[in-house]
């Protein structure tokens, strides 16, 4: 009993940063809606705001936070070689489908996050080519690393 508590307590301890990390991005987008903007083509120019840099930052180190907790504490689900695959039961092979999957989603999200954090970063006016939703897709992204994640660190234990 006292593993299947520490398991919960380690899955929403991953679900309460990721989600944190995802609604600090969507916070961020709203407050870069909000920035002054001048659009020509495809160039738009905008007064940098520290608040969006500030949430942004914020929600890339969470998911970075979520990311570690369920990887050290759930352990290594790898599989090195065809043989290996081969043998591995189907809990072994559903973890390291789901770890991948988890990678992917933070190298997704965190660049998005950070990408949309550091255009933030300069006090100046920045101009560039028209960025889009990079915070909002980082902020969602957060949310799918937080189901792949959680569903990698259960999988992870029971292959165990």
């Amino acid at each position: 009993r006292a593993t299947i508590g520490a398991a919960i307590l380690v899955c929403v301890v991953i679900l309460a940063l990721d989600v944190t990390a995802g609604i600090l991005g969507l916070q961020a987008q709203i407050a870069q809606n909000k920035v002054k903007t001048v659009r020509m083509l495809f160039i738009e120019c905008e007064q940098s705001s520290s608040k969006v840099y500030q949430l942004g930052l914020a929600a890339a180190v969470l998911l970075v936070a979520a990311h570690a907790v369920a990887n050290f504490l759930g352990g290594c689900a790898c599989i090195c070689s065809q043989m290996e695959f081969i043998r591995a039961s189907i809990k072994r092979k559903l973890a390291a489908t789901l770890i991948v999957l988890s990678w992917l989603a933070l190298i997704a999200g965190f660049s998005l996050l950070l990408a949309g954090a550091m255009r933030n970063s300069n006090p100046r006016r920045n101009c560039s080519f028209a960025q889009g939703h990079t915070l909002d897709l980082g902020g969602i992204l957060c949310f799918v690393h937080a189901g792949v994640t959680v569903a990698y660190y259960v999988t992870a234990n029971a292959a165990a």
